[in-house]
């Protein structure tokens, strides 16, 4: 599969401060990519310049198969850009800001104005399209927002946390609208700390800290580089010291976490609820309720980094 994006140590220093520590990364044709990482670990510096909006000090970065630059107009067409922070005029109607957002891509107004129109109905903006964006609530701003970043329909999309402070029905119809551009032949990096989005939407997932790639593949292959293989909690019980220690002492175990009658057990492999039940009845202690789950993206995240992936 050929690569939309390929960066290659790439190092960008703020005086003393290195924000990307020879960074190395690809993104492959009609792929969700889902950018991932702590704050402050390069992913918008990294974004920056994949976009050529900032300088860097070494290394190399090509797009839609060509290097990029500053002045790569060509390439710079076939892109689009959703910000986390929506960027739209006030003064203008819903209509008029795709338009004009539109028309820095096409200017052939016939076809600008499908474009438009097409934008429109995708995003699910037809009933608002005179209105101006502080007549919207926060899900719709949000989605006139794409409309703008999307009109021109690009290859390569960037989208920086579109769902951030979104109701659930504007979330679940801007994560629809993207699989659905995916599906079109789009390819979209997506960034985001809601981690059952990335799980949902991004066919392959890169974790990057201090300005590396420390980690990259599908959501699966990632959950297999930690060693987390099941996390079961307990609620609503009370353990002594030796019960507790009898209960770090089961086999796979290798975590455990005791607070405010809630134990909390991480295990090297799946399949240890049975033990840990028979472990109980034996010593005759009492339980609320017992699940177990298998890990996470944020699991891979507090097991890579350190660090929960979480705003």
């Amino acid at each position: 599969m050929t690569d939309m994006i390929k960066i290659t140590n790439l190092v960008k220093r703020y005086g003393d401060v290195i924000a990307l520590d020879h960074l190395d990364l690809e993104v492959r044709e009609c792929e969700i990519f889902g950018l991932l990482g702590p704050n402050g670990s390069g992913k918008t510096t990294a974004i920056n310049c994949i976009l050529a909006l900032l300088r860097y000090d070494r290394g190399e970065i090509s797009v839609l198969g060509k290097p990029m630059t500053p002045t790569s107009y060509d390439s710079k067409a076939k892109i689009g850009v959703v910000f986390q922070n929506v960027a739209v005029f006030e003064q203008m109607s819903v209509y008029e800001n795709i338009d004009y957002f539109c028309s820095l891509y096409i200017t052939d107004r016939a076809a600008r104005s499908k474009c438009v129109q097409e934008a429109v109905e995708f995003t699910g903006l037809g009933d608002y399209q005179k209105k101006r964006p502080k007549q919207l609530s926060g899900g719709l701003l949000r989605r006139l927002n794409i409309a703008c970043g999307i009109a021109h329909k690009p290859k390569l999309i960037f989208m920086d946390e579109p769902t951030v402070a979104v109701d659930p029905q504007s979330r679940n119809h801007i994560l629809e609208g993207i699989q659905e551009m995916n599906r079109n032949g789009s390819t979209v990096v997506y960034t985001s700390h809601y981690m059952e989005e990335v799980e949902q939407i991004c066919t392959r997932v890169a974790i990057l800290d201090h300005g590396r790639c420390i980690a990259s593949g599908t959501s699966e292959e990632l959950k297999g580089m930690i060693r987390t293989g099941e996390t079961v909690t307990v609620e609503s019980i009370v353990l002594t010291p030796e019960q507790l220690e009898s209960i770090r002492n089961l086999e796979q175990v290798f975590s455990a976490e005791y607070s405010e009658e809630t134990l909390k057990l991480k295990y090297g492999s799946s399949g240890n609820l049975i033990a840990l039940l028979h472990l109980l009845e034996s010593e005759k202690i009492s339980f609320g309720r017992v699940f177990s789950e298998k890990p996470t993206l944020n699991d891979v995240f507090l097991e890579l980094t350190g660090t929960e992936l979480r705003d």
